[in-house]
C-alpha cells in the first residue's frame, strides 16, 4: 500500500505501510525518498482482527508541514478497509478519535479505548526488541 498525498507546503508526500520490522508502521516520506515520520503499531494475535497504534512521531525538520495528520488519515482509512478495530494508546490517534470518531464509524472504522492488556502487550513487544 503506498498513497500520494501533498502536505501543507504543496509537496508531494507517499505513505506507506511498512510491515518488514518486527514492528509494522505506517511510514510518511518525501519525494526523495526520505522517511520523515511514522505511526508504530501492533496487531495482537490474541485480539484477532485489532490494531494498536501506539506510537506517531515527525522529524522535528518536517514539523509544521500536516504530515501527522495525513498520517494518522491514512492508517485509520487502511484500517477500515481491512475491517480492523483501531485501538489508539497513541497520543496523537486517540486525539484525532475523540474529535472524529462519529464521522470515523460512520464510515464503517471501529475503535475501542485502551485497556491495560493492550498496553502491556506494547510493552511485551517494545522490551523484546521488536
Amino acid at each position: 500500500m503506498t498513497e500520494q498525498r501533498t502536505d501543507r507546503t504543496g509537496a508531494p508526500v507517499h505513505i506507506a505501510l511498512d510491515e518488514t520490522r518486527a514492528i509494522s508502521a505506517y511510514t510518511v516520506s518525501l519525494d526523495d525518498g526520505t522517511v520523515a515520520g511514522r505511526a508504530d503499531f501492533l496487531d495482537p494475535p490474541e485480539a484477532g482482527g485489532e490494531r494498536i497504534f501506539f506510537h506517531t512521531e515527525i522529524a522535528e525538520e518536517f514539523g509544521g508541514r500536516g504530515l501527522a495528520g495525513l498520517l494518522v488519515r491514512e492508517a485509520l482509512a487502511d484500517s477500515i478497509r481491512k475491517g480492523l478495530t483501531v485501538v489508539p494508546v497513541c497520543p496523537l490517534f486517540s486525539k484525532h478519535l475523540a474529535k472524529h470518531g462519529e464521522d470515523y464509524t460512520a464510515e464503517g472504522g471501529r475503535f475501542r479505548r485502551p485497556r491495560p492488556a493492550d498496553l502491556t502487550t506494547v510493552k511485551q513487544a517494545v522490551k523484546g526488541g521488536a
